[in-house]
């Protein structure tokens, strides 16, 4: 193994982990030596050298397998006599690296996935504020609410939306300086910054920038001296009427270990929550996503049912949701089958048992009777007063939603009604959700507690 190859090796692991993942993390590794089956490479810190080895280090032992170095492990050192940045240029054996130190005098951004626009995202009831607030700021305008914090669990569109505000601002201003980057990003051109001491340059260039997003900010809680250089950062760029937007996977005043100050601080704007999806939404997205996949896959069909069966059962996350209809695009075009629901059940059926919902229809009959304050025995026997009726037709409607029971199934538990009885309260409480906002809001309340 020479400096040579292992010059060829970082131009592999460059197309497979990105620039900025390459020019962050793989970049200032050193190759040290191969011995005994180990490969070691020097690192500026500990800190790159722990992420590095959590992150990249099986991916490097492929490439130097590959490259048949034959090794079997890969190590990571601090040398006192590297140099903290080598150069870009990849030296071959007889010319030095240069490994002097790279100044602070530019900011990488984060790259952004050119699949993550606004055109590209599917609005519905549970994210439509978040979409409106990220729309008006990727506007460019005057600053009206700062900052604007988007916060929700995993795979429910935050991303999607930093990133489509950014090409957005972008495109309409294009004389903006719009830096967008991780929270993890923004430690690690911290920690830089103190080790080659050149802190003013880094506040400098960070102060300089008219709009900073920051994805997944809750990653800086428990770092105090981030949280320090984060909470500066703010302020500096709030007094310059600057924009700041925000991502994280919980509201600010959830967020264990972050500091009254940063947390105040981002309470001070508009914070939006991303509710988990609902059918419709997730109908949308796939109905999307199978528009998207035409041109790939021509002649490609798909049964009825189908769709609406993937929206009612992958409902914890779109990310897997949307994988899954890739997998069976691809699948079905490999076998050259039309997707119908065996062969979803075939290809999906990891997924689908992953997905599946723990919820029961007696929990949900006690929760709805709680809900309602009546007795759970008046809410699944025969009185058909309308106090009893409408919670039963809701706690019906919901079991249909949240479990994998059939309609006699669910009919058999509220007091062996006959399963077009269910069919009857479920479409009912359909109709009831697009005219009468007290019913919509009481089964999207007792929907998130009961997938809390």
């Amino acid at each position: 193994m020479t400096q040579e190859k292992w010059g060829q090796l970082r131009q592999r692991l460059l197309k497979t982990v990105g620039q900025n993942n390459y020019t962050t993390w793989i970049e200032p590794l050193v190759f040290s030596e191969v011995q005994d089956g180990v490969a070691t490479f020097n690192v500026p810190t500990n800190f790159m050298g722990n992420y590095v080895s959590q992150n990249f280090a099986d991916l490097i032992l492929y490439e130097l397998n590959t490259a048949g170095a034959k090794v079997q492990r890969v190590s990571f050192q601090v040398a006192a006599n590297v140099a903290a940045r080598p150069s870009t240029r990849v030296a071959a054996p007889e010319t030095p690296q240069d490994t002097s130190p790279a100044p602070l005098d530019e900011l990488q951004a984060a790259p952004l996935d050119p699949r993550f626009t606004f055109d590209s995202f599917v609005v519905g009831k549970p994210n439509e504020l978040a979409h409106a607030a990220a729309r008006r700021v990727s506007e460019g305008g005057p600053v009206t609410f700062n900052p604007l914090v988007l916060y929700g669990g995993v795979g429910l569109g935050k991303t999607h939306l930093m990133h489509a505000i950014a090409w957005e601002l972008r495109a309409r201003k294009p004389e903006l300086n719009v830096l967008y980057l991780s929270a993890e990003q923004f430690m690690y051109r911290f920690v830089q910054a103190l080790r080659e001491r050149k802190m003013m340059d880094f506040k400098v260039l960070f102060r300089s920038v008219d709009v900073l997003m920051v994805d997944d900010v809750q990653f800086i809680a428990g770092k105090d001296s981030t949280q320090e250089e984060f909470f500066h950062t703010f302020n500096a760029l709030v007094d310059q009427n600057k924009q700041i937007i925000i991502s994280a996977d919980r509201a600010p005043g959830e967020i264990k270990d972050l500091e009254d100050r940063v947390r105040s601080r981002l309470q001070c704007g508009l914070v939006v929550d991303l509710h988990p999806t609902d059918y419709e939404l997730r109908l949308g997205i796939l109905q999307t996503k199978v528009q998207q996949y035409r041109g790939s896959y021509p002649g490609l069909e798909i049964a009825d049912g189908v769709l609406e069966f993937l929206a009612h059962r992958i409902s914890t996350n779109v990310r897997v949701l949307e994988g899954a209809l890739t997998r069976l695009f691809a699948f079905a075009s490999l076998v050259g089958r039309e997707i119908d629901m065996e062969l979803t059940q075939d290809c999906l059926a990891d997924v689908l048992r992953a997905s599946e919902r723990k919820i029961t229809v007696e929990e949900i009959q006690r929760r709805v009777s709680d809900y309602y304050n009546i007795r759970l025995s008046d809410m699944i026997g025969p009185k058909r007063l309308r106090s009893y009726a409408r919670p039963r037709q809701v706690a019906m409607y919901l079991s249909k939603q949240l479990t994998s029971r059939s309609l006699p199934e669910i009919g058999r538990r509220f007091g062996g009604r006959d399963h077009t009885t269910v069919m009857h309260g479920c479409k009912r409480i359909e109709e009831l959700k697009l005219t009468d906002g007290q019913i919509a809001e009481d089964v999207e309340m007792l929907r998130r507690a009961l997938e809390a």
